[in-house]
């Protein structure tokens, strides 16, 4: 699976970006998806998952403002980022993987692609 993000860049707080991510290589429809991001110093966290079925789940920390979402005709998952925050600055990640129960577990990675909060 080879996956390609797009759709970072600098952005003032409260402002929004959309993310996404081509997925080549594999049945795309089948695949469970993620995003994830690392900020600078800071361990990669998980932001969002959606199931191959559309159920989708968020951390608190972006829950309300983010939303992941899928285009199976078009290999593509999407991350909607609305009213941005400084905090939310990080290199963000899609990635394919699977949910073994309530689980999910990282398999391929794309590249990042920045994101920038500030005035």
């Amino acid at each position: 699976v080879q996956l390609q993000a797009s759709g970072g860049g600098l952005v003032q707080p409260g402002g929004s970006l959309r993310l996404s991510c081509v997925a080549s290589g594999s049945i795309f429809s089948r695949r469970d998806m993620a995003w994830y991001r690392q900020a600078p110093g800071k361990q990669r966290t998980l932001v969002a998952t959606i199931t191959s079925d559309g159920s989708t789940n968020y951390p608190d920390s972006v829950k309300g403002r983010f939303t992941i979402s899928r285009d199976n005709a078009k290999n593509t998952v999407y991350l909607q980022m609305d009213s941005l925050k400084p905090e939310d600055t990080a290199v963000y990640y899609c990635n394919a993987g699977r949910f073994i129960g309530n689980y999910y577990y990282p398999g391929y990675w794309g590249q990042g692609t920045q994101v920038t909060v500030s005035s």
